[in-house]
């Protein structure tokens, strides 16, 4: 029901700007070329012009931001196999219309994407984009001095798009966060990063809108939170995972991604804020995954007309469209059930701040942890009532969890469901199980796995449920192979690290 209502999008091409191809796929052709001037994007002898204007005083702080954030932002190169890169070859016919057919894979010594991270901590700690990092077997940190590093991936959270680095070093520079909620809509902001492998490169803007939410991260998870920070500061692909700052050189905001029908810079770039940022690191660093709070509801945003009028018809209702979140369903034993939210509820404001949309009340509630306590305000029968509601995880506890305390196929990050013995015999498989809800960036992601992919077998042994998936996988320690069907009846063996 969840995704019969979601939210339908207008046209437009987020250019996502992972380093995790763009970046590397221009940088491979320049070099293949012999070019190193990237002539490629401004040719020589051009008819470019210059601009400017007077920025006496608020140009002397941006030298002051610049000088402290430069040093802070690194390049970060992703090693990966081209296999583990699902939607390598689509982002080469979105960005350049015709990849070239004989050299779609790099060679092994060229990253296959380029993107950027923020030092956090003098020993080490390096905040990115998940999508820089996805699908990597290597990570190389290059730092604004050039000196290299070969980074360890701490953990990500496709839910944010935020992952965590850890390269081994003392006495690095570093930015510290701000507070993301103080950010006023029209304030300059400087973003700092290594677009189109042109490294340490500033530019400024102001802050454009604040609480955006542009359906990036539904791609990469059934739980999105997305209220990202809208600037104009110029943004491109390989800016990803680098830093949004104030004039103060404060953290506000990781640059993620830009709304555009080129794949460049059209005047829109996202960052996701400061606040969510620092929780989803903290998280990492602490317990190794991220410890997120449910309200435990299925909602319908009433601030989308075309998902009102399509409820409208399906139910034959008549519900007004405006600010606010309507409940469709209320899980049973949730958090809202037991504080008493009801099926009808509308839910206006969420610790005092008003949520005018799902992706509003995501970020409320997303950004806390289970346990948690929320003061949710919400309509009823046209009475405005207030309620505490005590936030759970997925699983409807309230205790925070470390890796250890996950299940096999949270580990793993998919799900799975029986495959009919009618199928079996149609296709000549004697088991198999058909791969649900995976994650990106998980291990079956990883490994090529998709949705509706068949496992046959898991370390040579046949399964032909979830039950005996858990069962070969629970207390298992070392590499795991997985045996699996693709879309053409190809079938495959390739193999993982149990986390």
């Amino acid at each position: 029901m969840k995704n019969t209502f979601k939210k339908l999008i207008p046209y437009a091409l987020v250019g996502v700007m992972s380093g995790a191809t763009t970046v590397g796929a221009l940088t491979y052709f320049n070099e293949a070329n012999g070019n190193s001037d990237f002539s490629y994007f401004a040719p020589k002898n051009s008819n470019a012009q210059y601009a400017a204007f007077n920025m006496t005083g608020v140009g002397d702080d941006f030298v002051k931001a610049a000088k402290m954030t430069v040093p802070a932002v690194v390049s970060i190169k992703n090693f990966s196999a081209a296999k583990a890169r699902g939607s390598e070859q689509d982002l080469f016919d979105l960005f350049f219309g015709n990849p070239r057919p004989q050299q779609q894979t790099p060679p092994p010594n060229m990253p296959t994407g380029m993107g950027s991270g923020v030092i956090i901590s003098p020993d080490g700690y390096i905040i990115s984009n998940n999508h820089v990092i996805a699908g990597a077997n290597k990570l190389e940190v290059v730092l604004s001095n050039k000196k290299s590093y070969v980074a360890t991936l701490v953990g990500t959270d496709p839910t944010t798009d935020i992952a965590l680095l850890k390269i081994e070093e003392k006495g690095l520079p570093y930015l510290n966060f701000a507070n993301s909620d103080n950010v006023d809509v029209g304030q300059w902001v400087l973003a700092v990063g290594n677009p189109m492998g042109l490294n340490s490169t500033v530019t400024a803007g102001i802050v454009s809108a604040k609480g955006r939410s542009i359906d990036l991260l539904s791609q990469n998870s059934r739980t999105p939170i997305e209220s990202f920070i809208q600037t104009d500061a110029a943004i491109n692909p390989g800016n990803s995972g680098g830093a949004l700052v104030n004039p103060n050189g404060e953290l506000i905001g990781i640059n993620s991604a830009i709304s555009s029908k080129t794949g460049y810079y059209e005047g829109y770039g996202f960052a996701v804020p400061a606040n969510l940022a620092r929780k989803v690191v903290e998280d990492i660093k602490k317990f190794g995954l991220v410890q997120r709070g449910f309200l435990g509801v299925l909602s319908l945003d009433l601030s989308d007309s075309q998902a009102v009028a399509a409820y409208n018809r399906e139910k034959k209702t008549n519900l007004k469209e405006g600010n606010g979140v309507y409940l469709i369903e209320v899980v049973e034993k949730g958090g809202a059930e037991l504080a008493g939210l009801r099926n009808g509820d509308i839910i206006t404001q969420v610790d005092n701040t008003p949520v005018s949309s799902y992706f509003d009340l995501s970020y409320a509630v997303g950004s806390k942890r289970p346990g948690d306590k929320v003061l949710v305000t919400y309509i009823r029968n046209g009475k405005t009532n207030t309620v505490n509601v005590t936030l759970r995880d997925q699983q409807g506890g309230t205790a925070l969890r470390s890796k250890a305390d996950l299940s096999v196929t949270e580990k793993i990050g998919a799900e799975f469901e029986p495959l009919s013995e009618k199928y079996k015999t149609s296709y000549g498989l004697n088991s198999g199980v058909i791969a649900k809800n995976v994650q990106s960036g998980s291990e079956m992601a990883n490994i090529g796995v998709v949705d509706n992919y068949i496992v046959i077998e898991v370390n040579g042994k046949p399964v032909n449920s979830q039950k005996d998936i858990e069962k070969q996988l629970q207390s298992y320690k070392g590499n795991v192979q997985i045996k699996y069907v693709d879309e053409y009846g190809r079938i495959t063996t390739r193999g993982f690290k149990m986390p």
